[in-house]
C-alpha cells in the first residue's frame, strides 16, 4: 500500500468485531441480573455463563446476595453451591424471593491464617468439583488468597460445563491480575442512602464513566417488607 494511501475505514466492519470502545456482547449466553440499570452495563446485558465473574467488598460488607438472588433464583432448578460461605445462609428469607431452600448446598471449608494452604486448597477443590457437577446450576466461592493459575483453572471449568461461577474476594484483590471476565467491586453508598455503589473494574468495553447506585434492596424484597409492615400496622391498629 502507498505510503500517502488513506487507512481502509472500519465502519464496515463485522458484527462478530468487537471494537473497545463500544460494550461487548457476551460470547456466550448470559442470565439477566434482575436489575436493569446493572444489566445495561454488562456484556450481552447479564452475568455470563461458562465463566468467571469476581464480586470485590471492602472488610466486613456482604452485598452478594443483593447483586446475585435474582439471577440465581431463575438460574434453573439445580444446585447452588455455596463454598466458604461467610455466614450460613437464611433459607426461609431467600426463599420467600424466589431461591428454593433446598436448592442451597453449603460447603463449610475453612480459609485464613488458622486453616493455612490447606484451607484455601480445600475451598479451591471443592469449587472445581461443584463445576463439574451436572447437577449443579451455579457455583458462589469466597475466596481471600488465590492465585491467578488458580482462578485460570476455575475459569476454565465453568466454561467447560457451562456454568455459572462468583467469585466473592476482598476488594484490595483489585490489584491483582485475573482472568474473570467481569470483575465488579460493591458496598453500600457513603452518602448515607440506602444504596448500593456498584463499579466495574473490568469488562469486555470502554470503564464505566461513574458508578451505579441500585437500591439496597431488590424490588421483590422491598414489596416483602411493605407488606409485612403494613400487617404489622393493621395488628396494632386493630389492638
Amino acid at each position: 500500500m502507498p505510503a500517502s494511501a488513506p487507512l481502509p475505514s472500519w465502519k464496515g466492519v463485522h458484527a462478530d468485531v468487537w471494537q473497545a470502545d463500544a460494550l461487548a456482547s457476551a460470547a456466550g449466553r448470559v442470565l439477566a441480573t434482575g436489575d436493569a440499570a446493572l444489566d445495561a452495563q454488562l456484556p450481552g446485558g447479564g452475568w455470563p455463563l461458562g465463566a468467571l465473574s469476581e464480586i470485590l467488598q471492602p472488610p466486613g460488607v456482604h452485598n452478594e446476595w443483593r447483586l446475585l438472588l435474582p439471577a440465581l433464583a431463575r438460574s434453573g432448578t439445580g444446585a447452588v453451591v455455596l463454598v466458604g460461605a461467610p455466614h450460613l445462609p437464611f433459607g426461609p428469607a431467600l426463599g420467600a424471593q424466589g431461591l428454593l431452600p433446598q436448592r442451597l448446598l453449603w460447603v463449610a471449608a475453612p480459609e485464613g491464617a488458622k486453616a493455612g494452604v490447606k484451607g484455601g486448597a480445600q475451598r479451591l477443590w471443592a469449587t472445581e468439583q461443584a463445576l463439574r457437577c451436572a447437577d449443579v446450576d451455579a457455583v458462589l466461592a469466597w475466596l481471600v488468597q488465590v492465585r491467578p493459575e488458580q482462578l485460570r483453572r476455575l475459569q476454565m471449568a465453568a466454561a467447560e460445563y457451562n456454568k455459572l461461577l462468583f467469585v466473592l474476594r476482598p476488594e484490595q484483590a483489585q490489584h491483582e491480575s485475573s482472568p474473570a471476565v467481569l470483575r465488579l467491586w460493591a458496598a453500600p453508598s457513603e452518602d448515607g442512602a440506602d444504596t448500593l455503589e456498584v463499579r466495574t473494574l473490568k469488562r469486555r468495553g470502554p470503564p464505566m464513566e461513574q458508578s451505579l447506585h441500585l437500591s439496597a434492596r431488590t424490588a421483590l424484597l422491598a414489596c416483602l417488607l411493605k407488606a409485612s409492615n403494613d400487617a404489622l400496622d393493621r395488628t396494632a391498629a386493630q389492638a
